[in-house]
């Protein structure tokens, strides 16, 4: 009688034969794609050990996803071989929402070499091979891959934490661990047919990939991110459980190019990237421009309001500075390189919070000044890697409406519930109203422990307080382990857009560690010397990410507020061309943004064109409108009304800009 182990499923025990996969305790779910074994993720054909804990892993959920997409990756690079036995292979991890692989190729891929090896992946799927996972020694994985010279290159780093190798993105996937693994494809016969040097898992076999992939694009990547070494030629693709739910990921793609900033921005001449300035440095046109200081116009009367003090900032200081702050020692991949003034380094500064630190030392303080509230409008500059700027939602140049509150310990539940409703109060006005809170952490046990500064007493409580204000508000709360500054724990606003991408907007976080680097005190009511709590608070966390949301969000179409030109007016002819820049002049006496389109374009092609400019009011004037003193609406949705008084148009749309209506 054959050997019996117990093992644990899904939280009940189980008494099964010695040599039982995980794959056998869930044959008949073809939704479990692989196992999570003793917290591990496995292949199906993982052979389980006495007192193992097994969970089952859907191919619907994230982890499962995952692997669905590194295994159609693994498709992908076979395919281009099969097509281009030269081509040499780099990294393919899986992404978010899909999976890319580089590979280094003499041409770059055309959209007719995508739409063949869609073609070859599907037969590749179709045959059923399966995913045979070998360890294998250094020098083995150097001998089987003597012809790739990218995994040569990775098989050095084997064993290395995953985040000492950024510069290698996905890294991970193929080397994280301990020991080498190849994943060997192999076909109904039992004959290897490709192989590649991964991590793992995978699914069981390709047949579970089904028909609900696609190639995307392709793009440029250097290998290691770094322009000193070879460029290689990316491929982007997607992977879903069925082909329903990749037709909807490409609806959604579809919607989201629609609403693409980068092009929006382009179309509505609100700003632009010039070559000549340098990757991820915008520059802002007129228009884009009125719509930044709108945003910057609010956001400074809310602060003021919630008891802030204006303060301005140098953009670079000695470089002493941000060795104080701890941003060169724990930040300083992140900084822009030295400048150096006759022997002085100097840094341009990626946060403002050093400089405020100054502003509070400057003189005495007393526990009666306290909270004492600083904020600005504060420029910094990252030293971002060019592959991964986008627009403005991840730039070189960053403007933050930084704020930083100084307050007794006691304080710091209040400040922090201040500064969430002043948050969500924001992003209501808005008209993001779709959020959670994010609580990041420090890592505690992973590779990047040491990366944290301050004592487990102080990170308890930071993170305890947080906790408890976020807990308070009544909203979702995820947990972020290890995604803490190095300083302390954070909240973060987490708002979902108008076709439900989610985007990391406001941040707050709890600081004890500069406070004491910098030396701060106030006199406490005992006589004694304190030492404050330090909040950081950004509202919109950067401006010009802000505004790349906002365009996505709202498809170019901004509320009356926001709008850079709040009405259009379009005359019938030019005989009422008069007439309207009168009723212009009133519009922009009560505050309002105008122009008019005085050009001599026929009646019909100015209002096609006047619909496409996404201004909220479209005013139009014939000659039933002049001689009733009216005006004629034309709204976005293609609504019309018409005959409206020019004193009631005029009151219509200031009260539409003063309330903030959504329209």
């Amino acid at each position: 009688m054959p050997s019996q182990i117990t093992v644990h499923v899904a939280g009940s025990e189980r008494t099964v034969e010695q040599g039982t996969t995980a794959g056998d305790l869930f044959a008949d779910d073809r939704e479990v794609v692989v196992a999570r074994i003793g917290g591990e993720l496995r292949d199906l054909t993982h052979v389980l050990e006495d007192g193992d804990v097994v969970e089952p892993v859907l191919v619907t959920e994230e982890d499962g996803l995952a692997v669905l997409r590194h295994s159609c990756a693994h498709v992908l690079a076979q395919a281009v071989q099969d097509a281009f036995p030269d081509a040499k292979l780099g990294i393919g991890p899986p992404v978010r929402d899909g999976f890319y692989y580089d590979f280094d190729v003499d041409e770059p891929f055309t959209p007719d070499d995508l739409k063949r090896l869609e073609k070859s992946m599907q037969r590749i799927i179709n045959s059923g091979q399966t995913f045979a996972r070998r360890e294998v020694s250094d020098d083995e994985a150097r001998a089987e891959l003597a012809s790739e010279p990218y995994k040569l290159e990775l098989i050095g780093l084997k064993g290395r934490p995953s985040d000492t190798m950024p510069e290698i993105e996905g890294a991970a996937v193929e080397v994280g661990g301990a020991q080498l693994t190849i994943y060997d494809n192999v076909d109904r016969k039992g004959e290897v047919v490709w192989g590649d040097l991964c991590r793992g898992p995978h699914v069981p076999t390709t047949k579970l990939i089904g028909n609900g992939f696609k190639l995307i694009r392709t793009a440029a990547a250097y290998w290691r991110g770094s322009e000193k070494n070879p460029q290689l030629q990316r491929i982007y693709g997607t992977a879903w459980p069925t082909k329903e739910d990749l037709k909807g990921y490409l609806d959604r793609l579809a919607e989201a190019e629609r609403r693409d900033h980068r092009k929006l921005g382009a179309e509505m001449d609100l700003f632009s990237f010039p070559e000549e300035v340098g990757p991820g440095l915008p520059v802002f046109h007129p228009k884009g421009a009125i719509l930044r200081r709108t945003m910057e116009d609010y956001v400074w009367q809310r602060h003021v309001d919630s008891g802030f003090s204006y303060v301005t900032t140098p953009h670079l200081s000695k470089e002493g500075l941000f060795h104080t702050s701890g941003h060169l020692p724990y930040y300083a991949d992140g900084m822009m390189p030295e400048l150096d003034d006759d022997g002085q380094a100097y840094r341009i500064k990626a946060m403002n919070c050093p400089m405020h630190n100054l502003i509070y030392r400057s003189q005495q303080r007393s526990y009666r000044e306290l909270p004492l509230r600083y904020f600005e409008f504060g420029t910094v500059y990252r030293n971002e890697k060019s592959g991964v700027l986008q627009g403005l939602t991840r730039v070189r140049m960053i403007t933050q409406d930084d704020s930083h509150s100084y307050v007794t310990k006691e304080q710091a539940p209040g400040e922090i519930r201040h500064l969430l409703d002043f948050v969500l109060g924001l992003l209501r006005d808005f008209g993001l109203d779709d959020y959670y809170l994010e609580l990041s952490t420090r890592d505690e046990t992973g590779d990047k422990k040491d990366k944290f500064i301050g004592s487990d007493e102080q990170w308890a409580e930071a993170t305890a307080v947080l906790e408890e204000v976020a807990r308070e508000s009544g909203l979702e709360l995820v947990a972020d382990p290890g995604g803490a500054a190095y300083y302390g724990p954070k909240i973060s606003v987490q708002a979902r857009d108008a076709i439900g991408r989610t985007w990391q907007m406001s941040t707050i976080q709890y600081d004890f560690n500069q406070p004491e680097r910098f030396g701060l005190e106030y006199s406490a009511a005992d006589g004694t010397r304190q030492q404050p709590v330090m909040i950081h608070s950004a509202k919109f966390g950067s401006i010009e990410r802000f505004i790349g949301v906002l365009t996505e969000h709202y498809a170019g179409m901004f509320p009356p507020w926001l709008a850079p030109v709040q009405v259009l007016g379009v005359p019938v002819a030019e005989d009422f061309d008069d007439y309207l820049k009168e009723v212009a002049e009133q519009l922009r006496a009560a505050g309002i943004r105008v122009e008019l389109d005085l050009s001599d374009d026929r009646f019909p092609k100015k209002i096609r064109n006047a619909s496409k400019s996404k201004v909220p009011f479209i005013l139009i004037a014939g000659g039933e409108d002049r001689d009733a003193g009216a005006v004629s609406f034309r709204y976005r949705d293609g609504s019309q009304k018409n005959g409206v008084p020019v004193a009631e148009a005029v009151a219509e749309i200031v009260q539409a800009v003063r309330d903030r209506v959504q329209v």
